[in-house]
């Protein structure tokens, strides 16, 4: 009787919530009190006990879900210099898998790409300029070898082409001409500006939003027409997508095209590269194995044209 009141005493201690103990508490509960060496049970009111305990501040059993976010994808300030990064295993910000395969591997750091090719130096807001590649190195974070070039008074990391070298002058350019130029490997310009048939690459889909399409290792598409302001690629994958000319792409074809022939050679180098096994349990083909023959997908447009009205 005595240790239950006092658990339950103690209970009441360990709210998560400040609270005042002065009358939630019965009086005349059995407390157990200490005097010298003996223990003696007497009837004492639990407030006089606990007049002292103004507040308790509370405490959580659970972690806090603050510590596991990514901090290192928040940044302001652009830098060239290798970030940190915490491998999520698949898993979101709520702990559970999301994408299967993922976990372990070696150790990487990011490298900070500026998607963004046409970024005008301080105090030359639309002009031309050039820029000088310092390296062409490789990337664990993506299958394409990534450039470092420099121009004005700062330094960026880029998608390599083809044959970049170090040593190279790339120009970038935001101006559209009445003749089509005649761009070197690595140039970056509007396609409004590019001949049809040119092999592009880092296609942007929106002006100024930065490159989201033909990215990957190899890849390369293709000016196939200019449409009333607009313009159509062809992507890797055949499909093709209508753009406004103002987006900018670079010219030549991504680096690193031996890619897809590399040769993985054992199993433990998938794990080296963070990619996990699926499981070993057997699954019925669900008719996926078998060719297929599908059409062409329809062109997908980007650019919101004005309905023409019926007169």
């Amino acid at each position: 009787m005595a240790v239950s009141s006092l658990t339950q005493a103690l209970r009441l201690l360990t709210l998560s919530k400040p609270a005042l103990y002065t009358s939630s508490l019965a009086v005349g509960q059995t407390v157990l009190k200490t005097h010298g060496n003996s223990n003696i049970l007497q009837s004492t009111p639990v407030v006089a006990l606990l007049g002292t305990v103004r507040q308790c501040r509370g405490f959580f059993t659970t972690a806090n879900l603050d510590q596991n976010r990514t901090r290192w994808k928040i940044r302001e300030k652009y830098t060239i210099r290798p970030i940190g990064m915490k491998k999520t295993g698949g898993r979101d910000y709520t702990g559970r898998i999301r994408t299967h395969g993922i976990g372990g591997g070696h150790k990487q750091r990011y490298r900070w790409i500026d998607f963004q090719r046409l970024r005008f130096q301080a105090g030359a807001e639309g002009q031309a300029f050039d820029e000088k590649v310092i390296e062409v190195r490789y990337d664990p974070c993506r299958s394409a070898d990534i450039a470092l070039v420099a121009g004005s008074n700062r330094k960026r990391w880029l998608i390599a082409t083809e044959n970049m070298q170090v040593g190279d002058i790339i120009k970038t350019s935001g101006t559209i001409g009445r003749m089509a130029v005649s761009a070197n490997e690595g140039d970056a310009y509007p396609l409004g500006a590019l001949a049809v048939g040119t092999l592009v690459n880092s296609l942007e889909l929106l002006p100024g939003k930065g490159a989201e399409y033909i990215r990957a290792a190899g890849t390369s598409g293709v000016i196939l027409r200019k449409v009333n302001g607009t313009a159509i690629v062809q992507l890797p994958s055949k499909q093709q997508v209508q753009v406004f000319e103002t987006c900018m792409a670079t010219v030549g074809r991504v680096s690193n095209i031996d890619h897809n022939k590399r040769i993985i050679g054992k199993a433990g180098r998938n794990r080296w590269l963070g990619i996990r096994p699926s499981s070993g349990l057997w699954k019925r083909k669900g008719g996926w194995a078998g060719r297929k023959i599908k059409p062409l997908p329809p062109m997908k447009s980007y650019v919101n044209l004005p309905a023409v009205s019926a007169k």
